[in-house]
C-alpha cells in the first residue's frame, strides 16, 4: 500500500498549493461538487453498506439519510457506517455540509466526516462527538490498523442537538494541517498535523450511530491519478522503488 501511495504523490507534487484558509483576500477553491439531494440520485457515493443509507424528507427538503445499521464490520477498528463521493480526489479542499443526529442523546453520541480516503483500511475521519475521551470527539488516522486519535487540539465535546449543525473541513495539505468547525466557523473545535495521506476522497457518515447529511459543498485542488489498475504488478512496484531510492 505505502508503494502505491508513493506512486500516487508523484502526481500531486506539482501541483500549485491553493491559498490558505486564513487569507482573506484570496479567492475561493474551485466548486468541484454540491449536493441538496433533493433530486434521490445517490449513484456517485459509494456506502460501506447500501442497504443503511436513503433519500428522505426532511425539514430542508430530501437529505442523505443514515437510516439503519450497516451489516458491514471492518477489518479493524474504525466507522463501520459511510457514503464517500467516490468519483472526485482532492488534496486542499473545504468540506461544508449540514447534519443532523437522529439518535437519543448519549454520551458518545456521533457523526462523522471522511476525508483523504484511499480504501477501506487507510483514511482519516473526524469524529464530532458529546464528549471527548481517547475514542472519541477526535480527528482519527485509519492506516492499516485500529484509528489512532491524531488531534493536537480539541474541545471537550460537541452536545448535539436534535436540529441541523454545520460542519466544516478544512485540509491542507503543505502544512498537513486539518482543521473542523461546528456552527460556528470563527474558530475549529479539533485540529490535527499530518501528512500520511496527501490526497484522498470525501465522504459523510457515523461511528455507528444514524443521522442525516444536506447541503454538501466540496471546494478544492483535483487530482488526477494515473491509471494504475491498467499497469502490470511488476510496473507498479519498479516505479514505486525509482521514487523511493529517488526521495532518499
Amino acid at each position: 500500500m505505502l508503494r502505491l501511495l508513493a506512486i500516487a504523490g508523484t502526481c500531486v507534487s506539482g501541483l500549485a498549493l491553493a491559498a490558505g484558509p486564513d487569507d482573506k483576500d484570496a479567492p475561493k477553491l474551485p466548486l468541484l461538487a454540491s449536493f441538496n439531494f433533493d433530486d434521490g440520485k445517490l449513484e456517485r457515493f459509494k456506502f460501506s453498506d447500501p442497504s443503511a443509507w436513503e433519500p428522505t424528507e426532511s425539514a430542508i427538503g430530501k437529505a442523505l439519510t443514515l437510516a439503519r445499521k450497516a451489516n458491514y464490520r471492518p477489518k479493524f477498528r474504525s466507522p463501520e457506517r459511510y457514503a464517500i463521493l467516490d468519483d472526485i480526489v482532492v488534496s486542499d479542499f473545504t468540506l461544508d455540509v449540514r447534519a443532523q443526529s437522529t439518535v437519543k442523546d448519549y454520551g458518545h453520541r456521533d457523526l462523522c466526516l471522511f476525508l483523504g480516503y484511499q480504501d477501506p483500511d487507510h483514511y482519516y475521519y473526524v469524529h464530532v462527538a458529546k464528549a471527548a475521551d481517547p475514542h472519541a470527539h477526535s480527528i482519527f488516522l485509519v492506516n492499516g490498523a485500529a484509528r489512532v486519535s491524531i488531534a493536537t487540539e480539541r474541545t471537550k465535546g460537541f452536545d448535539w442537538t436534535d436540529g441541523w449543525h454545520k460542519l466544516r473541513v478544512e485540509r491542507r495539505v503543505a502544512d498537513g494541517s486539518i482543521k473542523v468547525y461546528v456552527d460556528d466557523f470563527a474558530k475549529p473545535i479539533m485540529q490535527a498535523v499530518d501528512k500520511t495521506f496527501v490526497w484522498g476522497k470525501i465522504g459523510v457518515g457515523s461511528f455507528d450511530d444514524l443521522g442525516k447529511f444536506d447541503d454538501l459543498e466540496l471546494r478544492g485542488t483535483k487530482v488526477l491519478l494515473p491509471k494504475q489498475a491498467a499497469r502490470p504488478a511488476d510496473e507498479i512496484i519498479k516505479a514505486a522503488d525509482a521514487v523511493e531510492q529517488k526521495a532518499k
